[in-house]
């Protein structure tokens, strides 16, 4: 049997008659003389300046996972927000390349400066404030008014009987229409523009709440009565939970309509409000300042819209995902 040498450097064991990959006979001098590989350590360089995490394939710890979890984070951003992000590049390049005229539809960055200045100097500030402060009284009031009401029409026969046909009446009725009824009775103040608000806002809430409280599943209350639960717990522990995601969807239509029909009510008998920006900047033709009130909506509209979800999932907690 041959004599065998090992490779302390590789761990491998070679034969003095033969190579070990090709077979062929070496002499004791040539196989001393062959070449030992060895292993770079972590901590040593492969080649000046490089490092083994610097070779392709031998990643640090956890970088991969980062570098997939930023993908996946990138990819998401991406496709909830390609949209968006796709109209505000037209917006930047359709006036630049002739396909608007400047002059009615400014790049989107010459809105962004003139919004950013009325910010500084204080008009956009105060405009908003007062859009505001008419637009949160009236949701808040839609809130607190149409809710029980809608509780009532949902779960009790008569009551449902009695006023479903005058609602329908005034559900049907554009609320636009009925701003000037609301100006020649209660005047151009402030309690037009929230009267107005509440009006517009209670209908989607109403609606809402009561399609809530009909669509419940009759066998959670047939089970939660024949647990001798009583009226009063019934509603709070069966009928209210099952009833908020309909409520809340109401609540979201009413967020979008706080905003967007207080504008017609701005545009009326108001000196101040996004409303009154808008109309204002476009008679005395000062284009960018309307494009800025339109920008300061949108946004205002979709905040309002994501903090009344993260409250609808606060009070959706018990829901499966």
């Amino acid at each position: 049997m041959a004599d065998q040498r090992s490779d302390l450097a590789t761990g491998t064991t070679v034969s003095e008659r033969g190579h070990p990959a090709a077979g062929v006979a070496l002499s004791e001098r040539e196989l001393e003389d062959l070449p030992v590989r060895t292993v770079p350590s972590e901590s040593e360089e492969i080649a000046p300046g490089l490092q083994r995490y610097d070779v392709p394939g031998a990643g640090a710890p956890g970088t991969s996972a980062f570098a997939r979890g930023a993908r996946r984070v990138a990819s998401r951003v991406a496709t909830k927000s390609g949209a968006i992000l796709l109209l505000l590049a037209a917006w930047e390049a359709l006036p630049r390349l002739g396909v608007f005229d400047r002059v009615f539809v400014p790049p989107l960055s010459e809105d962004l400066v003139v919004w950013y200045e009325l910010l500084a100097d204080g008009p956009l500030a105060e405009h908003l404030q007062a859009s505001l402060a008419r637009s949160l009284s009236g949701f808040g009031l839609a809130i607190a008014l149409a809710i029980p009401l809608g509780l009532l029409i949902g779960w009790y026969r008569p009551v449902a009987d009695a006023l479903t046909p005058l609602l329908e009446v005034f559900r049907n009725t554009s609320a636009v229409a009925l701003l000037p009824v609301f100006t020649l009775i209660l005047g151009i103040g402030e309690t037009t523009k929230i009267s107005f608000v509440l009006y517009s806002c209670s209908w989607p809430i109403l609606l809402g709440t009561v399609s809530g409280v009909k669509t419940v599943e009759p066998l959670l209350i047939k089970s939660a009565r024949s647990m001798g639960l009583g009226p009063v717990r019934l509603f709070q522990k069966v009928i209210l939970p099952a009833a908020v995601p309909a409520i809340f969807t109401g609540v979201r239509l009413a967020g979008a309509y706080s905003i967007l029909v207080l504008l017609f009510a701005e545009m009326v008998g108001a000196k101040a409000g996004l409303g009154y920006l808008i109309l204002d900047a476009q008679s005395s033709f000062r284009i960018p300042e309307m494009y800025a009130g339109i920008i300061t909506i949108s946004a205002l509209g979709l905040l309002f819209n994501l903090f009344l979800l993260r409250i609808e999932r606060r009070f959706s907690t018990w829901r499966t995902t």
